[in-house]
């Protein structure tokens, strides 16, 4: 069990917590406002206060270094309360998502071996429906137990959350060896498959996924753990999460800003558009960032409908996670033409791998090009060289320096996906793309659910951004169907614009303007909705049972 002992002694390093610990004891930080979430208002101490003593509870239930604890929570406080605690007593946050049903539950728990999960009170039957088969769990710590009234006696060690925060000592643990090799577990559910849990070490995911000190890529990454403390902003700067904490770009981009000295806002409850346009006005928001149409194309619908909304504030408008069409971000150009546009890609196995921005007044094209690429990222083809620059050759974005040791659990995955070339290690994350005349990368989806169609082979990434440019169009998924002449057929499966009815035929001329007639759809599957993960992602699965039926 860690000792709780004073930390001015101890050498900083770029452990998270070290990181975190830094920035709250400097100069006037720890009065600011550090998170805004469902209207509780926590300062940069009360976080300090609040994740203390959830890190010296969890240690005296035997939590400690190596030690995976579930943070099973929609957007809250406690999300931040437990990545900090476990970070400070060397534990390892896991991501849990909670649309999960119980099989994936299962799965998840098991995979990771969680010791201890915390979760809100309305999840308590389902933490309790896989207990049994989870060997290694032995403690639940329950948000709003005793408000909700709900009887723990069905979990391991089952407590009230906010009674062992009260209990606990506020002094800050120190648990010997506390540094850099440190692991930093994120879970993706990816595009296919079971969830994998994807494993850093905690210095290479704060230069790889939080930003090394230099959120706003101006400075560079910072060269040694003190120079956090010269990135603290020095005016007011507010970023609103709208994905939920369980997805990486969420969890990155928001402990980006809290190792700046900002404010992060956490959206709770459903997406509610002209609720989160009311949110930009009210803290005076300066960055957001969405996740694709899923969130981009609600939020222009609700500036025609009910805006125009007072957000002179609102500077930097950011999209990752999933694409976002040309047609939604040029609404929403219009609607705020004095903030600048980003657009990054990356994921849960590399990190942050490249962005492109587009300054006001700057028009958005037809398809991404991606300008800024991280250090270590570039495209391969198939005998391992560089692309070359306006060849046309579709290669593999690989990343080197900065990535996870591997995949939990899971040696195979981490061969095929982990590799050697040329001495050095190379994360490849199934992305395919071209490079342009210019070196700018233009991305066309996961290889995983690429469609081969007659021997060509077509990205959904590629065709959805097409299709969803249609009037008639809200959301659409593009997958392969079985097809006995040409393998797999290219199938679009799409959400109309209500009052608006779709036809294949008139799908298919307009995509023939921009798209090779065999990546143009051949077939149409219309929905009521389009099945997308909390986050926004496409659920490629879920799209192909519906176009095969």
């Amino acid at each position: 069990m860690p000792a709780v002992t004073d930390t001015t002694s101890a050498e900083p390093t770029y452990n998270l917590a070290d990181l975190w610990e830094m920035v709250v004891d400097h100069d006037g930080v720890a009065g600011r406002e550090a998170l805004v979430c469902g209207g509780r208002r926590y300062s940069y101490a009360d976080l300090e206060e609040r994740a203390n003593r959830l890190a010296n509870h969890l240690a005296s239930v035997g939590v400690g270094p190596g030690d995976f604890v579930g943070c099973y929570l929609p957007n809250h406080e406690a999300y931040i309360d437990t990545l900090l605690a476990c970070f400070k007593i060397r534990a390892v946050p896991v991501n849990v998502n909670y649309r999960y049903v119980t099989d994936e539950l299962r799965h998840l728990f098991n995979d990771a071996g969680l010791v201890a999960v915390v979760c809100p009170a309305d999840y308590v039957s389902r933490v309790a429906a896989v207990a049994a088969d989870v060997p290694t769990l032995r403690h639940t710590l329950v948000v709003g137990a005793a408000t909700a009234g709900v009887d723990l006696g069905g979990v391991p060690d089952g407590v009230d959350y906010d009674a062992a925060l009260a209990a606990a000592p506020a002094s800050r643990p120190v648990v010997a060896g506390r540094g850099g090799d440190d692991l930093y577990v994120i879970y993706t559910g990816g595009t296919t498959g079971l969830p994998k849990g994807v494993v850093w070490r905690i210095e290479d995911a704060f230069f790889g996924c939080i930003g090394g000190g230099d959120p706003l890529r101006m400075s560079g990454n910072v060269e040694r753990p003190g120079e956090i403390l010269e990135r603290i902003v020095d005016f007011d700067l507010t970023f609103y999460a709208l994905a939920p904490m369980m997805h990486a770009a969420a969890q990155w981009v928001s402990m980006m800003w809290l190792l700046c000295g900002a404010k992060v806002i956490l959206h709770v409850g459903s997406f509610d558009a002209v609720e989160i346009w009311r949110t930009v006005e009210a803290e005076k928001v300066s960055m957001m960032t969405t996740v694709g149409d899923a969130m981009a194309r609600p939020l222009a619908d609700a500036w025609d409908e009910f805006g125009p909304f007072e957000v002179a504030s609102l500077y930097s408008l950011s999209n990752g996670g999933a694409p976002l069409n040309a047609v939604t971000k040029q609404r929403l150009q219009s609607a705020l033409p004095n903030a600048m546009f980003t657009d990054g890609f990356g994921s849960s196995e590399t990190g942050i791998q490249g962005s492109a921005r587009l300054a006001p007044g700057e028009q958005a094209g037809d398809r991404v090009r991606f300008n800024h690429m991280s250090e270590g990222t570039l495209v391969l083809d198939g005998e391992d060289n560089e692309v070359e620059p306006g060849s046309g050759v579709v290669g593999r974005v690989a990343t080197t320096g900065y990535i996870p040791l591997r995949y939990h659990n899971a040696p195979e995955k981490t061969a095929e996906t982990f590799v050697e070339i040329d001495g050095r290690r190379y994360v490849l994350s199934g992305d395919m793309a071209v490079v342009e005349d210019d070196g700018s990368v233009v991305l066309l989806g996961r290889g995983s659910v690429c469609i081969n169609t007659g021997g060509e082979k077509v990205y959904p990434e590629e065709v959805e951004a097409v299709v969803k440019s249609h009037p008639d169009v809200y959301d659409a998924v593009v997958v392969g169907v079985p097809n006995e002449r040409w393998g797999e057929q290219v199938t679009a499966v799409v959400r109309p614009t209500p009052g608006a009815e779709v036809t294949l035929d008139a799908l298919a001329e307009h995509c023939r303007a921009s798209l090779a007639s065999y990546k143009v759809p051949r077939d149409l599957v219309v929905v009521e909705s389009i099945e997308r993960s909390p986050a926004g992602k496409a659920d490629y699965r879920w799209a192909k049972q519906v176009a095969t039926r």
